[in-house]
């Protein structure tokens, strides 16, 4: 394992990102809820209001440079009396899974890289990253993104297409060996997930363990013009270092765009929330604008009907523009939602972790 660095967010925290508030300009204060895309992507226009809490852990502060460039998709679970934090740092090599843990959510040990790259040629050999963890009682999995193309440095973002890749450890901090003769699913042609098939949360259901995944295939318009269209789907297994079969269809339309999902289930009401990161659409493009929630009785049956908006830039004002993917604990009679961001310009790069709450039990929007 790397040299460790701490990094406490304090009141120097809060004061910088008052400050980044203050630079937005009275456009950014002054944004108001979506109510349509350009393209006519369906929109979430009831509300499941988190508190923001502002960042919690910045780009640059990680050792080695591990994160100089940015970091983002914050995974969390929690195990024990301590929270293990994965996100992917954008440093010299290029994106990499990076541990942090905390005890508190407030002061974060940061440890560095827990991938690294594959060999050239090989499914994560542009990136080894966005990592989700299952534990089977002896063995600790993990199921990462891997990619084969980036764009030039030093920025290195990884492209499309995304594959699901996994390693395993006997303890959560690792350390992580690849599984490179495990193939747990792939891109194929011709389906919904032709372009994107990137891993989510394992929840176990019985016997069987359910991945909701990210998926994703170009669809070729009148226009001629290729546009990516992005859905959540389940995998399944009963071997966890085995492979998974993919259902059919996905949970969701297409036409949501959608990608990146975390699951918490409210038993006073006996239902599931499935929060998403959610793609927007202006006259720049596509980029990631909000997180919303969906929410169901039944594990496997989803209406894209019952959406809200959780997190968007009416109630996250240090972010500009973009806020990433999401993944929820329960934290006491809260719910800790983590987010990406940047706080400077938007775009792909220098974007730090995020921390919002929702109060705990959640009711259904109305």
């Amino acid at each position: 394992m790397v040299s460790r660095r701490e990094f406490v967010q304090g009141a120097a925290g809060l004061v910088a990102a008052s400050a980044t508030t203050q630079l937005l300009g009275q456009a950014e204060m002054d944004a108001k809820p979506v109510t349509s895309y350009p393209d006519g992507r369906p929109v979430a226009l009831l509300r499941l209001n988190a508190t923001d809490a502002g960042p919690i852990l910045k780009h640059g502060m990680g050792p080695n440079q591990c994160d100089y460039l940015g970091a983002r998709e914050a995974i969390c679970f929690r195990y024990g009396d301590t929270y293990y934090l994965h996100y992917d740092g954008a440093g010299p090599k290029g994106w990499l899974a990076c541990l942090a843990t905390s005890r508190d959510l407030k002061k974060w040990k940061l440890h560095g890289p827990v991938l690294d790259l594959g060999a050239p040629g090989t499914d994560d050999s542009g990136t080894a990253t966005s990592p989700w963890t299952v534990f089977d009682g002896q063995w600790w999995h993990m199921y990462y993104v891997g990619c084969r193309t980036t764009t030039p440095p030093p920025n290195r973002i990884p492209s499309v297409p995304y594959f699901t890749l996994t390693a395993r450890s006997m303890h959560p901090y690792g350390p992580w060996e690849k599984q490179t003769e495990v193939v747990p699913f792939h891109t194929q042609p011709g389906t919904y997930y032709a372009d994107t098939a990137s891993p989510g949360q394992v929840v176990k259901q019985g016997d069987e363990y359910l991945m909701f995944f990210s998926a994703a295939a170009f669809h070729e318009e009148a226009s001629q013009k290729k546009v990516l269209r992005r859905t959540l789907s389940i995998a399944r297994t009963k071997d966890l270092d085995g492979t998974w079969t993919v259902d059919a269809k996905p949970i969701l339309p297409p036409e949501q765009q959608l990608e990146n999902s975390a699951l918490y289930y409210e038993p006073t009401i006996e239902t599931w929330f499935l929060f998403a990161n959610h793609i927007g659409l202006d006259a720049s493009g596509e980029y990631t604008d909000s997180i919303w929630v969906y929410w169901s009785k039944d594990l496997t049956k989803w209406d894209a009907e019952n959406r809200a908006t959780v997190l968007d830039r009416t109630n996250c004002r240090w972010a500009v523009k973009c806020i990433g993917m999401p993944s929820v604990v329960q934290v006491g009679k809260r719910l800790a939602i983590f987010y990406d961001a940047p706080a400077q310009t938007p775009g792909h790069m220098k974007r730090d972790v995020g921390l919002a709450w929702l109060d705990l039990p959640l009711r259904i929007p109305s």
